[in-house]
């Protein structure tokens, strides 16, 4: 219907209509067989770019909480996916994947149920699925069972998520970090806040980690390259690290607002949880909150006995007064 129209076309339609054209022309028939070949080719080309532009864009939207706006994008993604690996390839994970997400944001569990059936299934008729998509399936799966108020079932999967995705990419890489966030916000709601504690502090260690590193990194080409920042210097990984700085951010702030609310403050977690929240909004060049939440750490720790991230928050607030307003 015409309201379905408006929200296709908002979500992924007008980037990809030109796009459509020669996809739904008919190849000539008077081809000779190199011809016929050629124009496949091109046509496979061609739906392999709008798949990569419809994931992109659904991700976008599921990133922001747009998650109504996903699910077109997705569909296209996963419809094109169909038509160029198959039915039952590997390669439509991905897109089942982000409409279960987008799903579970709007409300529609059953949906999301049934899209994570079918990735489920896939996943178990391929014996040699990356780690990567079977860690990403898990965590899924958890989400929506915890989506359901069925905690049991959903650390059941987060736990496997975190044991995938260690396995693939290390145990203290943000990838795995994920898992223990998740596992924690479970925890959390039955109330179990030792268990949940622990996981917090281990997802602040692992961004903080992170982020000091790419502090490091970015204080050494600070003088030749004053304008660079690792969330935007590389344009081929942009989408990629743009996603990156969105979940660090969503995932850090949320950590925050829990160590503030907490009945029994610690002021050495809450410093560095804001710690990291300060080297990431520098890293995108947000100085003004990169500041702000810099001095709030500096001043928590000042009421420590002598801390030795003191130095290190110190160091951050004089890199970030010597870069120029953005």
């Amino acid at each position: 219907d015409v309201d379905h129209q408006k929200a296709d076309w908002v979500s992924i339609h007008e980037r990809i209509c030109q796009l459509l054209i020669p996809i739904r022309t008919p190849l000539p028939f008077l081809l000779s067989e190199k011809e016929r070949k050629h124009g496949m080719e091109q046509l496979v080309k061609r739906q392999k770019y709008i798949i990569d532009l419809a994931h992109s864009a659904a991700r976008e939207f599921v990133s922001g909480g747009k998650h109504k706006e996903a699910l077109p994008a997705a569909l296209h993604a996963l419809r094109f996916s169909t038509e160029v690996y198959g039915s039952d390839s590997v390669q439509l994970v991905p897109a089942y994947l982000l409409l279960a997400e987008a799903s579970m944001g709007v409300g529609q569990l059953l949906q999301a149920s049934k899209y994570l059936s079918q990735a489920e299934w896939i996943v178990l008729r391929t014996p040699d699925c990356s780690l990567a998509v079977q860690h990403k399936l898990h965590r899924s799966l958890g989400l929506c069972c915890a989506a359901k108020g069925n905690f049991e079932q959903a650390l059941y999967h987060l736990a496997n998520d975190v044991y995938l995705a260690s396995s693939a990419f290390g145990l203290k890489s943000i990838e795995t970090s994920g898992g223990y966030f998740h596992m924690a916000s479970v925890f959390f709601r039955q109330n179990k806040m030792d268990v949940a504690n622990s996981l917090y502090t281990e997802v602040t260690d692992i961004w903080h980690a992170f982020l000091l590193r790419s502090v490091q990194a970015q204080e050494q080409v600070l003088q030749s390259r004053p304008e660079t920042s690792p969330f935007t210097e590389d344009k081929e990984v942009s989408k990629d690290t743009e996603a990156q700085q969105a979940e660090a951010t969503r995932v850090l702030n949320a950590v925050l607002e829990i160590r503030e609310q907490a009945p029994e403050q610690q002021p050495g977690e809450t410093a560095r949880v804001l710690h990291a929240l300060a080297m990431l909004y520098y890293l995108a060049l947000d100085l003004p909150k990169a500041r702000e939440l810099g001095l709030k750490a500096l001043g928590l720790l000042k009421q420590l006995p002598r801390h030795e991230s003191l130095e290190t928050v110190a160091r951050l607030l004089k890199l970030i007064d010597s870069r120029p307003a953005c």
